[in-house]
């Protein structure tokens, strides 16, 4: 008997998560498009000297996680 009124009290909170969901769902299908992401922000860091430093530290980061090609 007690797990048919948990079952009850579940059901019963089902509606204001079903608002929600179907609130978000409007959103991400408002904000979709047809071109995807990263077509979207291809060319946005174009002549961004933040950015080349970025992909350069970056870059030295991993370089320097490898082993050394001198222990060979």
């Amino acid at each position: 008997m007690r797990s048919v009124a948990n079952v009850r009290t579940v059901r019963g909170m089902g509606s204001p998560f079903e608002a929600e969901v179907a609130l978000l769902k409007n959103k991400v299908e408002s904000n979709s498009s047809s071109i995807p992401w990263w077509e979207q922000i291809a060319g946005k860091f174009a002549d961004n000297s933040a950015y080349d430093e970025a992909m350069r530290l970056g870059r030295e980061y991993r370089d320097s996680l490898r082993p050394s090609s001198a222990l060979n």
